[in-house]
């Protein structure tokens, strides 16, 4: 079956159940309803994806798939557009972004490509700004981004224009400042202090993996799961010896640590 021929019977799906006779649940929703159900598959999406999962990846894109359908139809019965116009709208402006490709463009680098693309998305929102006049750098970034991955956006719509430390040795010098001003408030005891320069420390830090092309948001995630499957091994071996962790002292729960991370897992022991 054709993308075509797949996409119409899933519009024809939600046409039905949004018909008289159809669901009472679906007809009840709205586009604004239905967002943290987006929020949600999409997270199960990027799970799926991580996990080195094909055939999850497979059925959560479809999840998240039929929720921007069902949402284009919804938006298309209020007379405001329907998922066609949707989809040319991105179709241009992905053509428009891209002037190296669909046009005779050309960029040294993609330092420059990137500052090209974030020229023409200002572009694209002139008028948007204060006065009518042009957007702000920042218009575009969405608020309900996760803070990591904020920071992480942030740091690189800056970089595109130029606003970062020119050398990665200015850029580990800030990081020993922020450390610095970090342990400095740490003496003090200031809590708001000790806040404000972990937040500085972490931003800074984010900076620093984007120079060297890590992503803060998808590594952390990444040692999430291997702390998490390496807790689990411990939980495994302490069940074995007829045990559980919680009744287990430090000294006892490291001997598991360091069992279960000679079989692969994240560095440090159980007091890190």
């Amino acid at each position: 079956m054709s993308v075509e021929q797949s996409l119409a019977r899933l519009l024809g799906v939600i046409d039905r159940l949004l018909g008289p006779d159809g669901c009472p649940w679906d007809r009840e929703q709205t586009p604004e309803s239905l967002c943290d159900y987006v929020i949600e598959e999409s997270y199960e999406l990027i799970e799926a994806i991580r996990s080195g999962q094909p055939d999850e990846a497979r059925e959560e894109l479809g999840d998240v798939l039929f929720l921007l359908a069902f949402i284009a139809v919804l938006f298309e019965r209020r007379g405001a557009f329907d998922l066609s116009e949707a989809i040319e709208n991105n179709t241009a402006k992905m053509v428009r972004r891209h002037p190296h490709v669909f046009g005779d463009a050309s960029f040294e680098n993609q330092k420059e490509l990137l500052k090209n693309w974030e020229r023409i998305k200002r572009e694209e929102k002139n008028g948007d700004g204060r006065d009518g006049g042009p957007a702000r750098i920042f218009a575009s970034l969405p608020k309900g981004l996760p803070p990591l991955l904020r920071a992480y956006r942030i740091q690189a719509k800056a970089a595109r224009l130029g606003f970062t430390w020119e050398t990665d040795a200015q850029m580990e010098e800030q990081l020993r400042s922020e450390w610095k001003e970090l342990q400095e408030a740490l003496d003090r005891g200031d809590k708001a202090g000790m806040e404000e320069e972990f937040g500085d420390y972490l931003f800074a830090l984010v900076e620093y993996g984007r120079r060297k092309g890590i992503k803060a948001n998808a590594v952390l995630d990444a040692a999430n799961r291997k702390f998490l499957a390496r807790f689990e091994r411990m939980e495994d071996l302490a069940a074995d010896s007829g045990r559980e962790l919680p009744a287990l002292d430090l000294a006892a729960m490291n001997e598991l640590w360091a069992r279960a991370k000679a079989k692969g897992g994240p560095s440090g022991d159980a007091s890190s």
